[in-house]
């Protein structure tokens, strides 16, 4: 399994004959063997070029860029090596078709709520006194086959959320005053490292999408947008409460992560680079542990959880087998 890149220093990311060599301002060099590696995650200033991005193309890799803040601000996407297009006119058609859209938004949700409710039921059968929550967003799970648009879809995943958010203040042992989720921008510790953790799950995902023959910017439950892989999103939705949330909670509880690892004086807005690093750390490990699946009756890692999805969304675009999401099962 191929690994993630993180560059943290600012320099120049450059070709260097058939490999990458990193140069930091300071003119200190350092080669990198560009075939132990499936992306790249740039939080420093990094100078690219044409002859960068042709290799990484080449080798189908792809860079991700974030800001002094750690946002997310946009992926340089390798050319796609798998296109098919006959796939891409059933995904086109599954998209413009309401039901067939509404369908397959109405899996995401099913799937999302599901391991959000696993998450309170693991913590709630450690002391934590969630049935109230669990019992609440149970209520909301039955209406979600029964939703006759998107948008009244959505407005059933934005309780179910608002329920199970609330429920952190509990979950986690830190003193946090959680209230809501706030994105744009974050307005305090928990909003900024939800959203840090969550865009890494996103460009996962978008890394495993590129894997297969989708196309990342069609979408059934976000509505697709001019500048974003929205189909990350919807998949993203799924493995959010397994991947980004226990690995938050974990962090928190075990004081691993602490009001210090923000700075203050921006209101929390800023996660210092230590914390940054201790995250994607430990993120890479999650990703690479396996466990046994059930229906393969094999072991498979948490990231190669992400492309059988996106296997699974295509057979039922195709109509080969009804698409059903993932559900925690331990």
């Amino acid at each position: 399994m191929k690994e993630s890149l993180y560059i943290y220093n600012s320099g120049t990311l450059m070709r260097k004959d058939n490999t990458l060599r990193f140069m930091s301002e300071n003119g200190v060099k350092k080669d990198i063997p560009i075939e132990k590696y499936s992306d790249i995650y740039a939080f420093g200033e990094i100078s690219v070029n044409s002859a960068l991005l042709n290799i990484l193309s080449q080798y189908g890799i792809n860079i991700h860029f974030f800001n002094y803040y750690s946002f997310y601000t946009g992926s340089f996407y390798a050319r796609e090596q798998m296109l098919a297009g006959q796939l891409l006119v059933n995904q086109v058609q599954h998209y413009i078709n309401p039901q067939k859209r509404l369908i397959i938004a109405q899996k995401f949700i099913d799937s999302a709520s599901f391991n959000i409710y696993r998450n309170l039921r693991y913590y709630n059968s450690r002391g934590k006194s969630l049935q109230t929550f669990m019992n609440e967003i149970e209520s909301i799970r039955k209406n979600i086959y029964k939703a006759m648009s998107i948008e009244e879809l959505m407005g059933y995943e934005g309780n179910i959320r608002k329920i199970y958010y609330s429920a952190w203040n509990i979950i986690i042992n830190q003193e946090i005053n959680f209230e809501k989720r706030v994105k744009h921008p974050p307005d305090n510790m928990i909003n900024t490292l939800i959203s840090f953790v969550n865009t890494l799950i996103y460009t996962k995902t978008l890394g495993e999408i590129y894997k297969t023959q989708l196309n990342p910017t069609i979408s059934y439950l976000h509505q697709p947008g001019v500048r974003r892989f929205s189909l990350c999103l919807d998949l993203s939705e799924i493995f959010k409460p397994l991947l980004a949330d226990r690995l938050i909670f974990s962090l928190l509880n075990k004081n691993q992560i602490t009001e210090d690892d923000f700075t203050k004086e921006l209101n929390f807005l800023h996660l210092k680079p230590k914390a940054s690093q201790l995250i994607t750390r430990q993120l890479d490990e999650k990703m690479k542990q396996t466990i046994h699946h059930k229906d393969l009756d094999k072991d498979v890692s948490y990231q190669y959880l992400i492309r059988l999805e996106a296997y699974k969304l295509i057979k039922h675009i195709i109509g080969e087998k009804e698409y059903n999401g993932f559900k925690i099962w331990w």
